[in-house]
């Protein structure tokens, strides 16, 4: 049996005491009824789960050795109730005598204490991994929705390349005949391009046959002499009634620009 040495030695064979008395300090208290009910400190340690550092403390009334006047409170509740008393005036008389002991009152707040309040407990793994997975859909979805804008875009913007293309080349060259009717009559002036360039050609009339760009054979009538200037020389192939004429003579730096006559 176990004897409090700060307290008159208690009689094994006694019955508990029925309630705390006026002077009787709780933890005390707890301890003549364990005794009573012959349960040991080992036992108690190991049912409750309290550390037999804690329990000591517990009924030595050591508060400074313990955490909290919160958690003094729940031990005593958890203890009263596994000795099956009643704890209402074991709390109480708690709150007078701890702030005697310690010169802190019961219910200041946690400041220093090796227990802390624990706060809401963060969600479980399976809870973390749904919200990952959500987030990743969301991710999913808009990388899947701002490629259908791309391909959109660029499905369009290759239609239209296609229609671009589809559509028939048109020369650039103006043929001008003043009368507006076809030259047939006069010389005879073929041009034939490899790659397109800008000509101008005006017969002695002061009619302007060709002026602009051409990329394709180009047949001219009128009256010899003409005035010819070509961009790119070497991209021209001449002829002046069925004769075929060297540009050669006539081009300096890729440009040609002379008179032509029978």
């Amino acid at each position: 049996m176990e004897v409090n040495p700060n307290s008159p030695q208690s009689n094994p064979s006694s019955a508990a005491p029925n309630a705390l008395g006026n002077v009787q300090r709780p933890g005390e208290y707890l301890r003549q009824i364990r005794i009573a009910q012959k349960l040991e400190l080992s036992q108690v340690v190991t049912e409750l789960n309290i550390p037999v550092k804690t329990l000591t403390a517990l009924e030595q009334d050591d508060y400074k050795s313990l955490p909290e006047a919160t958690f003094i409170k729940g031990y005593y509740r958890t203890y009263a109730k596994y000795l099956k008393v009643d704890a209402t005036s074991i709390i109480q008389r708690f709150d007078d005598i701890y702030a005697n002991d310690t010169g802190l009152m019961p219910n200041h707040a946690l400041n220093n204490s090796p227990i802390k309040i624990m706060g809401k407990l963060p969600g479980s793994n399976r809870d973390r991994n749904r919200k990952w997975i959500k987030r990743g859909l969301i991710v999913l979805v808009a990388i899947a929705v701002l490629a259908g804008i791309i391909s959109f875009v660029q499905n369009m913007s290759g239609s239209s390349d296609v229609e671009n293309a589809s559509e028939p080349a048109v020369p650039e060259v103006q043929v001008l005949n003043v009368d507006g009717t076809a030259a047939v009559s006069g010389d005879q002036l073929s041009l034939t391009f490899s790659r397109p360039t800008s000509v101008n050609i005006v017969d002695s009339t002061g009619k302007v046959l060709a002026t602009g760009r051409q990329a394709s054979v180009l047949s001219l009538n009128g009256e010899a002499p003409f005035q010819i200037r070509l961009d790119d020389a070497e991209a021209v192939s001449l002829s002046l009634n069925n004769e075929s004429i060297s540009l050669s003579p006539y081009t300096v730096n890729g440009k040609a620009d002379f008179r032509l006559s029978r």
